[in-house]
């Protein structure tokens, strides 16, 4: 943690401003932004614009400083006998790096060539009294990068640079969403039972109501409450809790994107989806091929479909349609002597989530450029529909990119009395010991009766494409402000 007092020097210049005008003002008008002053002509005057200092020079008749904020920074020259004997006194008795300051004036080019806003007059807007940390070594610990995101984003360009790629990201989505005629709309965070994914919940109590309540683990079932309501396009950016373990790919609290298409099949979504991946990458990069630390990535052409038993098989031996239980699976695991990682005893898990675990063990790390997974076991997927001509598979698609899940869809199961009878075996699962099976939901079964169209949905975890094209190796990075334990 970056140790960094209140300063006695700050303190006393506070006062110093205090006599003078009020330090921490309300507003300041402004004409431009930061970013768009690089583009001004010379000799454009009136010019005011605003932000945090962040270098400074002080002398004896001029004064530079460059003033900065997340989309840009600019130099700023104050000269005594532009502003005034008085002023610029006051400038240089009051302000220190990191204090935030208001400048008019107009614009010149030094003989360096920098664009230079040449201070008419100047507005104290607030006093830091903490220092900013030493520019030439910024923040480098990790810990402190997480826990003051503030001073990771003031100090250093590429935190500030990995945000804008995250706004920019979740924008050209929505954007391509929406003009492909897909609406927002808004799901319950607290609801009286989680459903929509295999994880395990957490719980709260709702002291008006008293009862226990969940955080959701997933939007699902009320976007497609919405298809049933009469919808047939829709999307949700869900911020999403799931109390499981942290790694470096993996937190409780996320954002995640799922969309459904009334009338679609989980082969459109395939080929939906690829087409806006392309077009936003595309945009952002400016191509299609992007490096991601030593790998060149290439998400133009067709990409490549597998199914999970030729994958598993390919990668370890086990053909897993061999393995008609969850006993006999694993009895076949263990003869291989491949160890796989669960919070949950192996031996208490379905079929389909020992599966899931191997797939996870032995293939998907190797997988690196954009791949299409297919055939998952039924038990694997309770909401999604069965394949016509082999019901012990679904219609479903995983997008798997650099060895991390991308997009899970599905051709969604629109039969009431199958929904039920998988949800009453996956409570079945959940009764002999394995968390994450889901629960029973029979409000949603009661929507379904009244009757649902042909569906398919996709949802797509929001910080882990982002961890994955921006290259980091924790997620953390890509979270503003994760959740840490609190180091009192």
């Amino acid at each position: 943690m970056i140790e960094n007092s209140l300063d006695e020097s700050r303190m006393n210049k506070l006062e110093f401003v205090r006599g003078r005008t009020n330090p921490y003002p309300e507003r300041f008008e402004k004409t431009h932004e930061l970013k768009d002053i690089i583009a001004l002509e010379d000799g454009i005057s009136g010019v005011r614009a605003a932000g945090r200092i962040v270098l400074m020079r002080k002398m004896g008749k001029l004064s530079f400083l460059t003033i900065f904020d997340v989309n840009g920074k600019v130099q700023i020259a104050i000269k005594k006998d532009t502003v005034g004997e008085e002023e610029y006194e006051f400038f240089k008795k009051s302000f220190d790096i990191g204090d935030f300051i208001g400048v008019q004036g107009d614009i010149f080019t030094t003989q360096t060539g920098e664009k230079t806003l040449r201070a008419s007059k100047i507005y104290f807007l607030g006093k830091a009294l903490r220092a900013l940390p030493e520019k030439f070594h910024g923040i480098t610990n990790i810990d402190s990068c997480f826990r003051q995101r503030y001073l990771d984003l003031i100090m250093n360009k590429e935190t500030r640079d990995r945000f804008l790629f995250k706004f920019n990201f979740i924008k050209e989505v929505r954007r391509f969403l929406e003009d492909n005629g897909y609406m927002e709309i808004e799901t319950p965070v607290l609801i009286d039972h989680p459903s929509g994914a295999l994880a395990r919940p957490f719980i709260s109590h709702h002291n008006a109501l008293d009862m226990n309540v969940y955080l959701r683990i997933a939007p699902e079932t009320y976007l497609k409450r919405a298809i049933i309501g009469g919808f047939t396009k829709v999307f949700e950016f869900a911020r999403c809790f799931r109390n499981e373990g942290i790694d470096a790919s993996h937190l409780q609290d996320f954002t995640m994107l799922e969309g459904y298409c009334a009338y679609y099949n989980y082969l459109d979504n395939m080929a939906f989806l690829q087409e806006m991946l392309i077009n936003v990458i595309t945009k952002l990069f400016g191509k299609a091929q992007i490096t991601i630390g030593d790998k060149e990535i290439d998400f133009s052409g067709e990409w490549p479909i597998v199914t999970f038993r030729d994958l598993i098989y390919g990668d370890c031996g086990i053909d897993i349609n061999q393995y008609d239980t969850a006993e006999m699976l694993i009895a076949e695991i263990e003869r291989m002597g491949i160890q796989l990682e669960s919070e949950t005893d192996i031996h208490m898990l379905g079929r389909g989530n020992l599966i899931d675990l191997l797939y996870k063990k032995v293939s998907r790390p190797s997988i690196i450029d954009p791949t299409f997974l297919i055939e998952h076991p039924t038990s694997l997927s309770p909401l999604a529909r069965a394949n016509d001509d082999n019901p012990e598979v679904v219609d479903r698609f995983q997008l798997i990119i650099n060895g991390a899940e991308i997009i899970n869809a599905y051709s969604e199961l629109v039969n009431p009395i199958e929904q039920k009878n998988r949800l009453m075996e996956q409570a079945r699962l959940k009764a002999g010991g394995d968390e994450e099976a889901m629960f029973m939901d029979n409000d949603y079964i009661t929507a379904m009766e009244y009757g649902m169209p042909p569906i398919s949905g996709w949802g797509m975890g929001v910080d882990r494409v982002l961890q994955v094209l921006t290259g980091q190796d924790n997620i953390k990075n890509l979270i503003m402000f994760p959740l840490l334990r609190p180091l009192e």
